[in-house]
């Protein structure tokens, strides 16, 4: 793609965001989770389709295919190498997570434990610990060098997990509102914060991000609602509510990495964009055919990537290929 724009982030350069390239070909069902990595060079993603695809974003080439027939592939993130990553099994007999090395396509090692679905899954920004969150009503810290559970925290509900982005700070979310933080080197004594997220009916969380300044959590759910939390004080600072989730899909959101804009993807097929603190919807993004689960910015250059059983790229200066008719073939990337 050779884009790495790295241009200041305001209404107008969102607005002209545009499909640089679909991939339609590569996927034979949803995407169920896409990752960056650090530097922003590749993109990986898991598809219902039991594969996980490998995209170079600096040419805008799929790198690599790698099936997963025997265990099927839910979840996706990057470790601190861009060879390697841990993967989420999506069959319903197997719950382990897996890392695995991209350059052999070999399991480097198997984190047992979780004895129902894994339905969240956050890395460390500063060391080799990673945490899971599953529907048996555990989160779980790991190590990358170890196949031996780290620590455990007992919550009931499904759990939507996040580290702070100095790794220091688990911050974990279940059903009747609730978000507590916990210390990453005393997480045995319980949290440190507790808040109850003001809201009139209690809200299923599916996806928790903070700000890369860490003063901010958003929190996706399976309504049409987005709430964007102080991560000090618990207030409810922000609630983004115009897209559509009318069928309690797992729709992600996510900051941009000013912590400027929130991005989310709507069951209608567009992406939506607002600015953060003060809720204006910014753009609407169309292009897709159906329900875009997958929203995430590129950490190092002007470029998302948007998914649902297609993948997009998208750049500036390209607002007007915003349209369905662009499933229809494999557009060429535009510097």
């Amino acid at each position: 793609m050779n884009n790495k724009t790295y241009m200041k982030l305001n209404d107008t350069s969102i607005s002209s965001m545009g499909i640089g390239k679909f991939f339609k070909d590569d996927n034979k069902g949803p995407i169920n989770s896409l990752d960056f990595t650090k530097d922003g060079t590749l993109l990986i993603t898991a598809s219902d389709d039991e594969s996980i695809h490998l995209y170079n974003v600096d040419t805008g080439d799929l790198q690599t295919t790698i099936r997963s027939k025997k265990y099927g592939v839910d979840l996706v993130r990057f470790t601190h190498n861009n060879n390697s990553i841990i993967c989420v099994s999506k069959n319903s007999w197997d719950e382990s997570l897996r890392y695995l090395s991209l350059h052999d396509n070999r399991y480097l090692r198997y984190f047992k434990g979780h004895r129902n679905k894994v339905v969240s899954l956050s890395m460390s920004p500063k060391s080799d610990t990673f945490i899971s969150g599953s529907l048996d009503d555990t989160i779980r810290m790991w190590d990358l060098r170890t196949n031996v559970c780290q620590g455990l925290l007992r919550r009931n509900g499904r759990p939507s997990i996040s580290f702070d982005p100095e790794g220091l700070i688990i911050a974990t979310a279940v059903s009747v509102n609730t978000i507590k933080l916990y210390d990453m080197r005393n997480y045995d004594k319980g949290p440190f914060s507790s808040f109850i997220v003001d809201h009139p009916t209690p809200v299923e969380w599916t996806t928790m991000k903070f700000s890369n300044d860490g003063k901010y959590i958003l929190l996706s759910t399976k309504e049409n609602a987005i709430f964007l939390i102080d991560s000090f004080s618990g207030e409810k600072k922000q609630l983004y509510t115009s897209f559509v989730n009318d069928n309690q899909s797992v729709i992600e959101s996510s900051f941009t990495p000013d912590a400027q804009y929130v991005l989310s993807g709507s069951e209608d097929g567009t992406v939506h964009v607002w600015k953060t603190m003060t809720g204006e919807e910014v753009s609407v993004w169309g292009g897709h055919s159906s329900t875009v689960g997958c929203v995430q910015w590129n950490p190092r250059s002007m470029m998302a990537a948007t998914a649902c059983d297609t993948l997009g790229f998208w750049i500036p200066g390209n607002s007007n290929n915003n349209t369905q008719d662009q499933q229809n073939s494999n557009n060429s990337l535009e510097n």
